[in-house]
């Protein structure tokens, strides 16, 4: 963190400082006041509650699922099922918190509704059923699936890339008309942590183009600047300690569920529940600085729910 005056610190002071001269400098400041207030990123974290629960509560405390879903919408939900892990294990989202947001979006009207991501383990039958994702998303209502075929990607460039100029992404993903990222948090064992950001890896074909470029960490943030979700909901109700991204490893329990339109933000409050702050992670402190959110958490309107 820096103790830096940020430009709209500068302006707000001399703005408050000229209008005190003439009498009024009270009125501005609580406007000002008001203006950064109004600016700042909202996340909601929801807890002690089930996890379809914990789901309905975070995204209403967003202003509903009718917020980002609209009738007719298209929806791709992007969880983590990277890996052959039942759901107490933590490696992969859980099946519940994706099966409720499906349900959400059937709820707003959504005429299509599809659960997909890009395996890393094999085969993939053996990934959707240990995870439990497949039969619960079904269930609910929505078509799963994992992109393992080049066919199902197209080329993305990244003009503002600085080690990375495209990438493969699901096609599915970006002919969406609403994409919800809902990722696990958990330690990577290259990364620091691996939370809504790093998920996005899982949408990629080619992911040992980001492991051969001069930085993991600038083209997680390459990618992330162009593949953007509408909504994060992040699965924090069982994280990974130890031996990540695979696991298995040490858990913790912690119950919550947290959703936010900011990433970084999203992230941010995801690091702080395995002790770390985000400026320690490479790719979110990159995130950052090129404006994809906010990492300090005091400029982050943060509702317990």
């Amino acid at each position: 963190m820096t103790d830096e005056i940020t430009r709209r610190d500068f302006l707000r002071r001399a703005v408050v400082g000229g209008a005190a001269a003439i009498g009024i400098g009270e009125l501005v400041a609580v406007r000002a006041d008001m203006a950064d207030a109004a600016s700042s990123p909202t996340i909601a974290v929801a807890s002690k509650r089930r996890p379809a629960e914990l789901v309905r509560a975070s995204v209403e405390a967003l202003g509903g699922i009718g917020k980002f879903v609209k009738k007719g919408n298209r929806v791709v939900i992007k969880p983590n099922i990277g890996w052959a892990r039942k759901a107490e294990q933590a490696a992969t989202t859980n099946p519940e918190i994706v099966a409720e947001i499906v349900r959400l979006c059937k709820q707003a009207g959504a005429r299509d509704i599809r659960v997909v991501d890009h395996a890393v383990d094999r085969p993939d039958a053996l990934v959707l059923r240990m995870s439990g994702i497949e039969a619960a998303a079904r269930k609910a209502g929505a078509q799963v699936s994992l992109a393992s075929s080049p066919a199902l990607y197209e080329k993305v460039s990244l003009p503002k890339g600085r080690a990375l100029k495209s990438v493969s992404v699901i096609r599915d993903l970006r002919r969406a008309d609403v994409f919800i990222n809902v990722p696990i948090a958990k330690v990577h064992n290259t990364t620091g942590l691996t939370l809504g950001i790093k998920n996005m890896l899982g949408a990629v074909w080619d992911r040992g183009a980001f492991h051969r470029s001069s930085s993991l960490d600038q083209a997680i943030v390459d990618c992330a600047a162009e593949v953007r979700p509408h909504l994060v909901i992040l699965d924090a109700i069982r994280i990974l300690l130890t031996n990540g991204p695979k696991g298995p490893g040490r858990t913790a329990d912690k119950g919550i569920v947290v959703a936010g339109t900011d990433q970084v933000a999203v992230d941010a409050y995801a690091a702080t529940l395995f002790d770390r702050k985000a400026e320690q992670i490479g790719h979110l402190q990159r995130a950052h600085a090129a404006g994809l959110g906010e990492i300090d958490l005091r400029r982050v309107n943060v509702r317990h729910v």
